[in-house]
């Protein structure tokens, strides 16, 4: 066998494998092959492995797994006229391989631009109050516009969330004391509530122990037992009511020219005026000095001369 023929065989060999390994094309699963047969399209072919004709099929893959792309930051001007810097991010997938290539020429490219322009139109049609309290809406809203616009393109936007919100530093500071105040105003009313509530409560006291005569000497006896389980040197003088309205009828009789005193009203509660103030005051004071502190003020009196105690004046009577 002469050479020439050995190496007409070699090449022979070498253009099989090499048509070979064009026309065999293997796929993986998240990947879709788009093949061009003479410049048209014939559909695309995977996963697993599939033959194409070498030199007249054209195979593009195309990856059918979720991207996710940031947004750049955005300078958005809001309704309300507020200066922000804005990024987010989305999600996407490619549903349909041959629209993705032959609908348009970089779908990643295209789907980021589409992105950031709705991002700032959508952005400054909201003020940002509203940016801030409803996210959700907006950022579905977005979802729902970029997604009309890709979905020609064989691109389905599955979710666009707004990372972040930079607010100029004035604006922060403005909106810190504006919670400040808030809370303040809530404090507030709820304090206003709490002492409504209480005086309510206080006035439904005082009416049950109006119905009740007994239920108020008990009630002091309580306070009583309450301040002596305590270690302390405080003295409670209960004075009753009675006793008040007897210094009171008593003032009544030691002025003349005045009427009887009206009798007590039964259910304990009258609207004649009490005792004069300082007769109301002496009397307490006396309760209040004590017995040690009266029988030291007797002593110490001095008798005037030519002047008698009731003793001496009582035997001189009886001489």
């Amino acid at each position: 066998m002469n050479e020439p023929l050995l190496f007409g065989i070699a090449g022979a060999v070498l253009v099989v494998v090499l048509l070979l390994v064009a026309a065999i094309k293997i796929v993986n699963e998240y990947e879709r092959g788009v093949i061009f047969r003479l410049g048209r399209v014939m559909g695309a072919k995977g996963p697993g492995l599939f033959v194409i004709i070498p030199i007249v099929d054209k195979m593009v893959k195309v990856n059918l797994q979720t991207v996710t792309a940031d947004i750049p930051p955005q300078d958005v001007i809001t309704k309300d006229n507020v200066t922000l810097r804005v990024n987010a991010v989305t999600y996407f997938n490619v549903v349909d391989p041959v629209r993705s290539v032959v609908a348009v020429q970089n779908y990643l490219v295209a789907t980021s631009q589409i992105a950031q322009t709705t991002l700032r139109s959508i952005l400054g049609q909201v003020e940002l109050d509203e940016l801030l309290v409803n996210r959700d809406e907006i950022n579905s809203q977005l979802q729902e516009i970029i997604d009309s616009v890709t979905n020609p393109w064989g691109v389905k936007v599955t979710l666009v969330e707004v990372k972040d919100v930079e607010l100029p530093e004035m604006m922060r500071r403005a909106m810190g004391r504006q919670a400040e105040a808030e809370r303040e105003r809530r404090s507030k009313v709820i304090h206003a509530q709490g002492e409504r509530e209480a005086a309510q409560a206080l006035s439904d006291a005082a009416a049950t122990l109006g119905h009740t005569p007994g239920a108020m000497q008990l009630r002091l006896l309580s306070t009583m037992s309450d301040v002596a389980a305590e270690k302390n040197s405080t003295l409670v003088f209960p004075v009753p009511v009675e006793l008040l309205r007897f210094a009171e009828g008593m003032a009544a009789a030691a002025r003349p020219g005045e009427g009887p005193v009206p009798p007590a009203d039964p259910s304990g509660s009258s609207n004649a005026p009490l005792a004069d103030p300082g007769l109301l005051s002496e009397l307490v004071g006396g309760l209040a000095e004590g017995p040690e502190q009266s029988h030291e003020e007797h002593e110490d009196e001095e008798v005037a001369p030519g002047t008698f105690e009731d003793g001496e004046q009582d035997d001189e009577d009886l001489s």
